[in-house]
């Protein structure tokens, strides 16, 4: 709880020092464009505007997404979060668009801007300023793992190229009297539809789901093995309910002597050290039982895997079985999703085996790559 107290902290406090910012750089800029008639130097100053704006955003979407667990979201209000960089792309996407239209207004009717000396390096200061918030916004976002944060960050460090590129255009207008204006300001509108987009597919990939950081998986399942009786971890599916907050379930291939009472007391120590590592809470562990005695069974089980893993696609098998009362095996097959059919794959592979073993009943499961391989 404190932990999260304290990131709910950082990102107001970084996202309160972005308001400031932009909105003293907005101010300076929309008076130098407006003084010296820059298209370009007016268009940067309603960006930063929006960049103060997205940082509101990220406040509200913080402190919306921080509220306990109830009744009504027993998993928490985290997805707010996602929600607000959402509103932040959808803004940065405005934003480009509106400059856009302006800037093509002013390639059809062009007017020659006026620079100073004072204009231009206050221009000069603000690329600075923008470098300096973009780089310590964004760093701090990555570090608390705020998607509103890095995606005001990113933004920030694109203005700063921006507001270098519109310095070279006044310089060149100074210093040749080659008005770009119009022209940069519509380059610049299409950067920033460009990064709108991107943080608009990026947030939409998170709500949509994904299978979960792979260094993350790779650790909950180092954890479970670490266990005497696990023989091998599987099928970890991590549900995401906001930065850093996962719900899971997971297999586990187990000796087929364990006791009932032993498999109880080992898939709550699981879920208790998953939790007390990683901050998981795993609210299922599937047992697999597997052969551990039979040497005929060790053999049959290393021949079905060469069979089974000759196929295409075919990324791996676990959960063996082999039931002497009823001669029958089971097991699950996980294929690629690069597959171009996977039920194909799974049919053919069922042939196979009975074709080489006609008299066993199988019993085989389709399994999917939840990002661990």
């Amino acid at each position: 709880m404190q932990q999260e107290n304290n990131r709910e902290k950082t990102i107001i406090k970084v996202s309160v020092i972005g308001i400031l910012a932009n909105v003293f750089l907005a101010g300076f800029k929309a008076a130098i464009g407006l003084i010296s008639n820059s298209i370009a130097i007016v268009l940067d100053a309603v960006n930063n505007l929006s960049d103060a704006l997205s940082s509101v955003i990220t406040i509200i979407g913080t402190k919306l997404a921080g509220r306990e667990p109830d009744k009504k979201h027993p998993f928490g209000y985290g997805r707010i979060e996602y929600l607000s960089s959402l509103v932040i792309a959808i803004i940065v996407l405005y934003a480009g668009l509106t400059s856009f239209v302006e800037s093509f207004k002013k390639i059809i009717k062009p007017e020659k801007p006026e620079y100073t000396t004072v204009s231009l390096v206050i221009v000069g200061v603000a690329v600075l300023v923008k470098i300096g918030l973009g780089l310590y916004v964004k760093k701090t976002g990555e570090k608390v793992n705020s998607d509103s944060l890095v995606n005001s960050g990113k933004d920030a460090l694109l203005d700063s190229v921006i507001s270098s590129a519109t310095l070279v255009a006044a310089l060149v207008f100074t210093f040749t009297g080659l008005s770009l204006e119009a022209y940069l300001g519509a380059v610049i509108s299409v950067v920033i539809l460009k990064a709108g987009f991107e943080m608009l597919s990026e947030t939409i990939s998170r709500l949509i789901g994904e299978p979960g950081d792979v260094q993350l998986i790779k650790d909950i399942k180092k954890t479970v093995v670490s266990f005497d009786e696990v023989k091998g971890a599987y099928d970890l599916i991590l549900h995401n309910y906001g930065p850093d907050t996962y719900n899971g379930s997971i297999h586990v291939e187990v000796d087929d002597k364990c006791s009932i009472t032993r498999l109880d007391e080992l898939t709550r120590s699981i879920m208790k050290e998953v939790y007390k590592k990683h901050g998981v809470i795993l609210t299922a562990v599937g047992v697999y039982s597997i052969n551990t005695e039979d040497e005929k069974v060790k053999s049959l089980k290393k021949e079905i895997e060469e069979i089974v893993l000759s196929h295409e696609f075919v990324k791996q098998l676990h959960g063996f079985f082999y039931s002497k009362n009823d001669n029958s095996i089971r097991f699950d097959v996980v294929i690629s999703f690069d597959a171009p059919s996977r039920q194909a794959v799974f049919k053919d592979i069922i042939n196979d085996l009975q074709d080489k073993y006609p008299d066993v009943e199988f019993a085989l499961s389709m399994d999917m790559d939840y990002g661990e391989l």
